[in-house]
């Protein structure tokens, strides 16, 4: 009981600390509101827009193999960056690959963080490695290279803990997999970029409480919802939206994810734009008419040839709930000037 008690303390300190924090990072919401408003046809970002980077942002984090924090945290630097900021549409490809990267700075170990180049050619951005690091420089300034923020996925972990801390059956009935693919498909929202990342999580936890039906863990999320301080009103706004937006979504993949690796499916022209190493196959040894073959050379061909192939078809093996909503996904190309000026 003492070990439980000690527990549920530093949780609770933690959760004080995060409600303080989360309005620093929260995207402003006289930008969002004006992004919103922006018709498709203008010469800047539109919610469509914004949505669609945001679904590019995370088949770069599925891609290289990257967790679910370095694609929430990409994209909360994304909308705080857009919000403050006048962007043109094409420059939003750029800002979209320096975000993630910035995030995986962040997030990731140093080992797993990819190389500038890699995330240019896979991200098929068509911008330089200097248009990169001016970009990475201005978004950094404007955020005041503030970077650590509190989002819906601090408080989707921490309202786990507590739940799973006070329950009395003290084995897992949450879903962390499915809640947090519930969370994927609302960031790719612009709208609940507006709510707050507490009650945006905790929406999540209370739709998931109602479908387990649990008496227990309802009162628990109750208890949850009164520290902080979330009132009924904004509570019910929010999760009508949330419960929309994940009845858009809903399939068995966000409960049961396979492991389908990401496919890169390209048009023809699109190959031609690509380096010839994503997809030429080396020459092949001459056979010798007498004697074996040099087994060394063989086998080095063999490995050039392997790598030719992954790097135009296949990927490291997905996360488990890679397939939520992506499955179909392609590849956009954008067209951006090899002349990035500050926005």
């Amino acid at each position: 009981m003492d070990h439980t008690s000690n527990e549920a303390f530093k949780l609770l300190k933690q959760l004080n600390l995060h409600l303080e924090l989360e309005s620093k990072y929260q995207p402003r919401e006289k930008g969002l509101i004006l992004i919103e408003s922006t018709a498709e046809n203008d010469n800047s970002i539109c919610p469509r827009l914004r949505n669609a980077k945001v679904e590019d942002l995370w088949s770069l984090t599925n891609f290289f193999g990257l967790g679910m924090e370095t694609f929430v945290l990409a994209v909360n630097i994304l909308d705080r960056f857009l919000a403050i900021m006048k962007v043109k549409p094409k420059h939003l490809s750029c800002i979209g690959v320096c975000c993630f990267q910035l995030a995986a700075k962040v997030v990731e170990e140093d080992c797993n963080i990819p190389s500038v180049h890699d995330v240019i050619r896979i991200s098929q951005c068509k911008c330089t490695v200097s248009d990169m690091n001016r970009m990475e420089k201005i978004i950094s300034e404007k955020l005041h290279f503030e970077f650590k923020a509190t989002t819906a996925l601090t408080f989707l972990h921490l309202y786990h803990t507590v739940v799973l801390c006070h329950s009395s059956k003290r084995k897992e009935v949450l879903n962390l997999d499915k809640l947090e693919a519930q969370l994927k498909a609302c960031n790719c929202r612009l709208i609940f970029s507006k709510a707050k990342p507490s009650v945006l999580a905790l929406c999540l936890l209370t739709l998931e409480v109602e479908t387990l039906k649990s008496l227990e863990l309802f009162e628990i999320a109750l208890r949850v919802q009164k520290h902080s301080k979330v009132n009924d009103e904004d509570m019910l706004y929010w999760r009508e939206l949330v419960s929309k937006c994940l009845a858009d979504y809903s399939s068995p993949e966000c409960c049961k994810p396979d492991h389908k690796k990401l496919v890169w499916t390209v048009s023809r022209r699109t190959a031609q734009n690509l380096h010839n190493s994503y997809y030429s196959v080396p020459e092949l040894p001459t056979i010798p008419e007498c004697g074996r073959i040099n087994e060394s050379e063989s086998e080095d061909s063999c490995e050039e040839m392997s790598s030719g192939e992954d790097s135009l078809g296949s990927s490291p093996p997905s996360d488990l709930e890679a397939s939520f909503f992506f499955d179909n996904y392609q590849p956009r190309l954008k067209r951006l000037s090899h002349h990035l000026y500050p926005l």
